[in-house]
């Protein structure tokens, strides 16, 4: 349910960084792994809040290019995870109305997995109750430093490179920047997370683990974006 306080003034977009799986195992235990997939099988318990409080984009920071630098086991493992999402929830996931997406790099993937992924977007692309996008091999410089190429590739006039033509030529092309970013587990860093999109995002850090992380704490998340006064830049409305 969504309440009161937060009927009306809904972002439409959050994004999340989901942190604190392996902090969440060790103090249970158990290896880095086991919480990775803690943290996989808590997207479903997520993804249907978000739906219900009438959010339509919400985002996942699941795998960064800098993360190919941790141990080989840890990788195989995360790729494997993807793989295990994308079999066991996304036919819910489509029965629900909910249409994946991928930014970032397919071409790190192996041809199985990729494929899993290409046909995971071909099955929901008519679906339009909310946008499920993966971050998956995504870097925020790198996005930049791609839609830069990718302008230069088509021959744009430089003086013709503005705010519009570059937001358009990133990965999220399309898509509205998020509202809300969401960092679990206290930490405070943005860690190459959608760097362009996030200039004028509201920002939270709840301490709980993103295993934990339930409807509970993302209502607590959009009745405070209710009370925040964004100004994009400019003066206080209130």
């Amino acid at each position: 349910m969504v309440s009161e306080k937060t009927e009306g003034n809904i972002p439409q977009h959050v994004a999340i960084i989901m942190d604190g799986n392996g902090r969440w195992a060790r103090e249970r235990g158990l290896p880095r792994l086991a919480g990775h997939r803690a943290g996989t099988k808590n997207l479903r318990r997520v993804i249907r809040a978000a739906a219900d409080a009438g959010i339509k984009h919400l985002t996942f920071y699941a795998f960064s290019t800098e993360n190919w630098n941790r141990p080989d086991e840890e990788v195989k493992g995360l790729l494997n995870l993807l793989a295990e999402f994308i079999e066991t929830e996304l036919q819910e996931l489509h029965l629900e109305g909910a249409r994946l997406l991928h930014i970032g790099h397919l071409e790190g993937l192996g041809p199985s997995l990729r494929k899993k992924v290409e046909d995971a977007i071909e099955l929901t692309k008519n679906n339009t109750r909310i946008d499920v996008i993966l971050a998956f091999n995504y870097g925020g410089r790198d996005e930049i430093i791609c839609a830069v190429k990718k302008l230069i590739a088509e021959g744009t006039p430089v003086e013709e490179i503005d705010v519009e033509r570059l937001s358009a030529a990133m990965f999220t092309a399309g898509i509205p920047d998020p509202d809300v970013v969401i960092r679990t587990s206290g930490e405070k860093r943005t860690s190459n997370f959608l760097t362009w999109q996030t200039v004028y995002s509201e920002w939270f850090f709840p301490e709980v683990y993103w295993p934990n992380f339930d409807e509970d704490d993302l209502h607590q998340v959009l009745q405070e974006y209710a009370k925040r006064d964004r100004r994009f830049g400019g003066l206080s409305k209130k």
